[in-house]
């Protein structure tokens, strides 16, 4: 992502999923924001609770999913002792891998953007996503505007 992230990224409704998360005290940066390893630590919360509310939680033995990118977006101040919702959907769908679309939410506005790109991996390196994995992520997608 270059820049500020589309308008629909900025939506609440646009993603089917929702965390809420506490901000901590010791989150703040000197200036009294969120500092950017804590909003790292929110987004991977909300990661994690995603693909568990998918039942991604559970692999079979020798499959994996690894973290190849992730990329986070500042749009605005986050601040304690507010908290954050996490909302997360999947966006791109590859043959071996899929995007994890996430923003940040503190009171009602967005905070920050976060995109992951998981890759769906063996013991020999990268795999095709099954069927049913797909009609899965198919089935969580964000909701683009217009």
């Amino acid at each position: 992502m270059n820049g500020k992230p589309e308008g629909w990224r900025l939506e609440r409704a646009a993603y089917p999923y929702i965390h809420a998360a506490e901000t901590r005290f010791q989150d703040l940066d000197p200036l009294g924001h969120i500092n950017n390893v804590a909003m790292a630590a929110l987004f991977e919360s909300g990661r994690v609770r995603f693909n568990h509310s998918l039942g991604l939680g559970r692999r079979q033995k020798g499959i994996r999913w690894l973290i190849a990118k992730v990329e986070i977006n500042y749009v605005a101040e986050a601040h304690f002792p507010d908290d954050v919702e996490i909302a997360s959907g999947i966006g791109t769908i590859g043959s071996r891998s899929w995007t994890i679309l996430a923003a940040a939410f503190q009171n009602g506005q967005c905070v920050a953007t976060c995109d992951t790109v998981i890759v769906f991996t063996d013991t020999t390196g990268a795999i095709a996503l099954p069927a049913e994995m797909r009609a899965l992520l198919e089935a969580n997608r964000v909701r683009q505007a217009g």
